[in-house]
């Protein structure tokens, strides 16, 4: 079994990237941040031919996530109650969807970036994570058996190994002590970040800036997150950051985060035949999708060299409902030889 997390910072501008991605790389369930979509706009038809199930929450052009999975979504859970609110008045924002896939729980997160430190937005990113902690702290102490992953994008580099020049972030967010603690109180709660044993630092990043050739002078940040149960923690096998995802014209500035897991399934995996004739995939139209939606042109130029690493404090920051399951069918199978080459690069 297969789960994925990536921010891929506008469906819109991301689908057939996305599309055949998820062609050759294999996986099962793909949690996915910032889609800056409303529900009634996402473009479900193409992974439905490609045999995923969809479940989404988005309200504007800003947040959204989703979950689809090609082994079944057998139940949707919409934001968490205990997470706090933006706005006056505070409006909970389309930032948590949680779906049960073949026994597992997938959480989609998209953590609030934040801003500055001296933002309002800054203390409610600090409130969110300590919503958060107490949720999954508390499905813990219900059910210690529970197979639960918390992916997304975190917004913070919880060691100075996951910045590219610790000093340069001092002033800003994501590296700040009270971020750090923040997502230390999840470890702490019994959570393990699965991916950092098999992708260990320094210099190991899964976001990239598109500004000042970031990528290409390996500028990043280690900022999305596969953090895992006790008991699904132990079925992990291996996992990656697919750095070269990051590459070429049209990319996300993030890249998508993998982790294999053993196939013993809590639950079988639900199957159904194929779709026969695959949708054709929509135009790629130019949305308001805030101001980095079109700015992964900028990366173009260094395509299969490398692209642009973060030269800013963070991720985007620009951020903002109803979820339910599409059903979907059987997934179409990768090429052979093309899961191998994922885990035998040796990424940096």
């Amino acid at each position: 079994m297969r789960i994925a997390t990536w921010n891929v910072n506008s469906i819109r501008a991301r689908l057939d990237r996305m599309v055949d991605w998820l062609g050759r790389s294999d996986v099962d369930v793909l949690a996915v941040q910032e889609t800056k979509i409303p529900d009634e706009s996402f473009p479900a038809a193409p992974f439905l031919d490609l045999g995923y199930e969809v479940a989404h929450h988005g309200t504007s052009q800003w947040n959204g996530v989703a979950v689809l999975s090609r082994i079944g979504i057998d139940e949707v859970q919409q934001g968490i109650d205990l997470l706090p609110g933006w706005g006056d008045p505070a409006v909970a924002e389309a930032r948590a969807l949680g779906a049960r896939c073949a026994g597992v729980w997938v959480w989609s997160l998209y953590v609030p970036n934040g801003r500055a430190q001296d933002d309002p937005h800054f203390a409610y990113k600090l409130a969110w994570l300590d919503g958060l902690r107490r949720f999954a702290a508390g499905r813990l102490a219900e059910r210690p058996d529970v197979q639960l992953v918390l992916c997304g994008d975190y917004n913070i580099a919880p060691t100075d190994d996951d910045v590219w020049d610790p000093e340069y972030y001092r002033p800003f967010t994501h590296t700040t002590p009270a971020e750090r603690a923040g997502f230390q109180a999840l470890l702490d709660a019994g959570f393990t970040d699965v991916v950092r044993p098999y992708t260990p630092g320094p210099g190991v990043f899964t976001y990239w800036d598109y500004q000042r050739l970031a990528f290409a002078k390996r500028r990043g940040m280690r900022i999305d997150f596969a953090l895992a149960s006790p008991a699904l923690a132990a079925r992990v096998t291996g996992a990656l950051i697919d750095r070269q995802e990051r590459k070429g014209k049209g990319a996300s500035d993030h890249a998508p985060v993998i982790v294999e897991l053993t196939d013993d399934h809590p639950e079988p995996p639900r199957r159904v035949p194929a779709r026969p004739v695959p949708s054709p995939l929509p135009a790629d139209p130019a949305a308001p999708d805030g101001p980095s939606a079109d700015a992964s042109t900028a990366d173009a130029s260094t395509a299969d060299a490398s692209t642009a690493e973060a030269a800013t404090a963070g991720a985007p920051t620009a951020d903002t409902s109803t979820a339910g399951a599409t059903p979907g069918t059987s997934a179409v199978p990768s090429a052979p030889d093309a899961q191998p080459a994922l885990f035998e690069e040796p990424w940096s």
